[in-house]
Protein backbone atom coordinates (compact mmCIF):
# COMPACT_ATOMS: atom_id res chain seq x y z
CA UNK A 1 0.00 0.00 0.00
CA UNK A 2 1.35 3.40 -0.97
CA UNK A 3 2.17 6.03 1.61
CA UNK A 4 -0.20 8.95 2.10
CA UNK A 5 0.95 12.48 1.32
CA UNK A 6 2.30 13.98 4.55
CA UNK A 7 1.85 17.70 5.19
CA UNK A 8 3.28 19.88 7.95
CA UNK A 9 1.23 23.03 8.60
CA UNK A 10 2.97 25.83 10.49
CA UNK A 11 2.50 29.39 11.73
CA UNK A 12 5.92 31.06 11.71
CA UNK A 13 6.59 34.22 13.64
CA UNK A 14 4.32 36.09 16.00
CA UNK A 15 1.08 35.83 14.03
CA UNK A 16 -1.67 34.54 16.33
CA UNK A 17 -4.54 34.01 13.87
CA UNK A 18 -4.90 30.31 13.11
CA UNK A 19 -8.45 29.75 11.88
CA UNK A 20 -7.46 29.51 8.20
CA UNK A 21 -4.64 27.02 8.76
CA UNK A 22 -6.93 24.84 10.87
CA UNK A 23 -9.62 24.85 8.15
CA UNK A 24 -7.05 23.92 5.50
CA UNK A 25 -5.51 21.26 7.74
CA UNK A 26 -8.91 19.63 8.14
CA UNK A 27 -9.56 19.79 4.37
CA UNK A 28 -6.24 18.08 3.68
CA UNK A 29 -6.93 15.44 6.28
CA UNK A 30 -10.41 14.86 4.85
CA UNK A 31 -8.77 14.42 1.42
CA UNK A 32 -6.72 11.52 2.80
CA UNK A 33 -3.48 13.28 3.68
CA UNK A 34 -1.64 12.94 6.96
CA UNK A 35 -1.41 16.39 8.52
CA UNK A 36 0.83 17.61 11.32
CA UNK A 37 0.04 21.07 12.73
CA UNK A 38 2.91 22.58 14.71
CA UNK A 39 0.91 25.37 16.33
CA UNK A 40 1.58 29.06 16.72
CA UNK A 41 4.83 31.02 17.00
CA UNK A 42 7.26 28.63 15.33
CA UNK A 43 10.72 29.65 14.14
CA UNK A 44 11.93 28.78 10.66
CA UNK A 45 14.44 26.39 12.19
CA UNK A 46 11.77 24.63 14.25
CA UNK A 47 9.58 24.24 11.17
CA UNK A 48 12.40 22.80 9.04
CA UNK A 49 13.43 20.39 11.79
CA UNK A 50 9.82 19.26 12.31
CA UNK A 51 9.42 18.74 8.55
CA UNK A 52 12.39 16.40 8.52
CA UNK A 53 11.44 14.60 11.73
CA UNK A 54 7.89 14.04 10.46
CA UNK A 55 9.14 12.98 7.00
CA UNK A 56 6.70 15.28 5.22
CA UNK A 57 6.26 15.92 1.52
CA UNK A 58 4.84 19.43 1.94
CA UNK A 59 5.19 22.35 4.35
CA UNK A 60 2.29 24.80 4.44
CA UNK A 61 3.02 28.19 6.00
CA UNK A 62 0.33 30.64 7.07
CA UNK A 63 1.30 34.25 7.71
CA UNK A 64 -1.01 37.20 8.24
CA UNK A 65 1.47 39.43 10.09
CA UNK A 66 3.17 40.91 7.02
CA UNK A 67 6.46 39.15 7.74
CA UNK A 68 6.10 36.76 4.78
CA UNK A 69 9.10 38.14 2.86
CA UNK A 70 11.36 37.36 5.82
CA UNK A 71 9.87 34.21 7.32
CA UNK A 72 8.90 32.17 4.25
CA UNK A 73 12.30 32.44 2.50
CA UNK A 74 13.98 31.63 5.82
CA UNK A 75 12.02 28.35 6.04
CA UNK A 76 13.01 27.53 2.44
CA UNK A 77 16.64 28.32 3.26
CA UNK A 78 16.56 26.18 6.41
CA UNK A 79 15.18 23.23 4.44
CA UNK A 80 17.93 23.67 1.83
CA UNK A 81 20.58 23.86 4.54
CA UNK A 82 19.29 20.55 5.89
CA UNK A 83 19.37 19.05 2.37
CA UNK A 84 15.58 18.81 2.33
CA UNK A 85 14.87 21.01 -0.68
CA UNK A 86 12.66 18.23 -2.06
CA UNK A 87 10.00 19.21 0.51
CA UNK A 88 7.48 21.43 -1.26
CA UNK A 89 6.71 24.73 0.49
CA UNK A 90 3.37 26.52 0.18
CA UNK A 91 2.63 29.96 1.60
CA UNK A 92 -0.70 31.48 2.48
CA UNK A 93 -1.94 34.70 3.98
CA UNK A 94 -2.31 38.36 3.19
CA UNK A 95 0.45 38.55 0.61
CA UNK A 96 0.50 41.31 -2.05
CA UNK A 97 0.84 40.27 -5.71
CA UNK A 98 4.38 41.62 -6.09
CA UNK A 99 5.48 39.63 -3.05
CA UNK A 100 3.82 36.47 -4.41
CA UNK A 101 6.06 36.61 -7.47
CA UNK A 102 9.13 37.14 -5.31
CA UNK A 103 8.24 34.17 -3.08
CA UNK A 104 7.77 31.92 -6.09
CA UNK A 105 11.19 33.02 -7.36
CA UNK A 106 12.69 32.05 -3.99
CA UNK A 107 11.43 28.47 -4.30
CA UNK A 108 7.90 28.51 -2.90
CA UNK A 109 5.69 26.18 -4.97
CA UNK A 110 2.48 28.22 -4.62
CA UNK A 111 1.08 31.23 -2.77
CA UNK A 112 -2.54 31.41 -1.63
CA UNK A 113 -4.38 34.45 -0.36
CA UNK A 114 -7.65 34.91 1.53
CA UNK A 115 -10.53 33.56 -0.51
CA UNK A 116 -8.54 30.70 -2.03
CA UNK A 117 -10.66 27.57 -2.27
CA UNK A 118 -9.50 24.69 -0.09
CA UNK A 119 -10.36 22.23 -2.88
CA UNK A 120 -7.94 24.06 -5.21
CA UNK A 121 -5.15 23.88 -2.64
CA UNK A 122 -5.84 20.20 -1.98
CA UNK A 123 -5.87 19.48 -5.73
CA UNK A 124 -2.53 21.29 -6.17
CA UNK A 125 -0.92 19.30 -3.36
CA UNK A 126 -2.25 16.01 -4.73
CA UNK A 127 -0.98 16.84 -8.20
CA UNK A 128 2.46 18.08 -7.17
CA UNK A 129 3.12 15.73 -4.25
CA UNK A 130 1.80 12.66 -6.04
CA UNK A 131 -1.89 11.81 -6.10
CA UNK A 132 -1.05 8.16 -6.73
CA UNK A 133 0.34 8.03 -3.20
CA UNK A 134 -3.23 8.27 -1.96
CA UNK A 135 -4.13 5.07 -3.73
CA UNK A 136 -6.00 6.88 -6.48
Amino acid sequence: MARKIRVLMAKPGLDGHDRGIKVLSRAMRDAGMEVVYTGLHQTAEQIAQAAIQEDVDVVGLSILSGAHMTLVPKVVDCLRALEAEDIMVLAGGTIPQEDREALLAKGVAAVYTPGAMTRDIVAFVKEKAGGEELGE
